[in-house]
């Protein structure tokens, strides 16, 4: 247990900061929230690195207080961070999503972190570096955060607002430590189900980039809620599979008819019957309204001993549209 806060701690505390965090209150011991109070106060004021010692030197508190007191906040960590995140997520659902669906967003992040003891850090690409010409490599650690996607009244803008990341170490580290390395797609489906769980009776969209575009991972979650990504060009898509006869022996199908590749549908709208149609998008990343030529679709995502219904939305880039065989997007959902 942490060692009780000392009286001029208790003072760098404002008030405020007392009643906006009391929700949190019930997943640490009581000196613990004292002491966390503090760190929290010293980070908000600290305007470099928020570390332990300028949160405490922000608080106008770097002398006369024990400084191990509050790294064993952090280091014993006896408290549970899916309480806490559960309990966060609350807060901003209540305030931004009261109703309606809940829209969140899924990514990783690199934390660029060097040291002895800093284990699980692998090479992974770098997404804000690279693009699809230029290859950029980082190492660090891969976090992978849980985003609330929520208007925010005086930004005019969504903003997201994380309430839920999970570490994902590398394969080596994994080796080293004689696991099962889990791919992003695990710890994808693992927090999208918590989410899930946490949510009950609430509609849940989940917004994520083409890396989690995996079959078993819609396959998985898509019961739950909605899940919107990047689909692959190739992607096998069958119409469902037609009613059973009476008297027709065998197993029933499990797919009907494929249906042309999403690539096919950009290179011969007319040979495979794709409408092309304008529709405005309002608020197009905090902006004006947005005039979108699109085409669109639902399919069985069919993999052998796989399948997945998804609805698909084809976009053209504007600048694109007189050559063939340009950039779309795909789009998939659990329903």
């Amino acid at each position: 247990m942490a060692r009780p806060v000392a009286s001029d701690a208790i003072d760098a505390v404002p008030a405020v900061l007392s009643t906006w965090m009391a929700p949190f209150a019930g997943g640490f011991t009581r000196p613990t929230f004292a002491n966390l109070l503090v760190l929290v106060t010293g980070a908000l004021l600290a305007p470099g690195r928020r570390t332990v010692t300028a949160a405490l030197s922000s608080a106008g508190l770097r002398e006369g207080v024990t400084f191990s007191t509050y790294h064993r906040v952090l280091s014993r960590r006896r408290w549970r961070g899916q309480a806490l995140a559960r309990t966060l997520l609350g807060l901003l659902v209540a305030a931004f999503a009261p109703s309606g669906p809940v829209v969140v967003g899924l990514d990783e992040t690199i934390e660029h972190r060097w040291g002895a003891k800093i284990k699980a850090r692998g090479i992974y690409r770098d997404p804000v570096r690279s693009s699809h010409g230029h290859f950029v490599k980082a190492s660090g650690l891969r976090w992978i955060s849980l985003m609330l996607l929520a208007p925010v009244p005086f930004a005019g803008r969504v903003w997201a607002l994380p309430f839920l990341t999970a570490l994902a170490p590398s394969e080596r580290y994994a080796t080293a430590q004689g696991r099962r390395h889990k791919q992003l797609t695990d710890w994808a489906r693992q927090l999208l189900l918590l989410l899930a769980r946490w949510l009950p009776g609430r509609e849940v969209v989940a917004v994520a980039d083409t890396s989690y575009a995996a079959i078993d991972l819609l396959a998985a979650v898509g019961r739950h809620l909605t899940l919107i990504t990047r689909l692959r060009l190739d992607a096998r898509l069958f119409d469902p599979p037609p009613p059973r006869r009476p008297g027709t022996k065998g197993r029933p199908r499990v797919s009907g008819a494929r249906q042309p590749t999403l690539l096919q549908r950009l290179a011969d709208p007319k040979a495979t019957r794709t409408h092309w149609q304008r529709v405005t998008i309002t608020g197009w990343y905090g902006q004006a309204e947005r005039e979108l030529v699109i085409a669109s679709g639902t399919a069985l995502w069919y993999h052998p001993g796989k399948q997945v219904p998804v609805r698909w939305v084809l976009e053209p880039r504007p600048s694109a549209l007189r050559r063939p065989g340009f950039r779309s997007v795909g789009r998939e959902g659990g329903s």
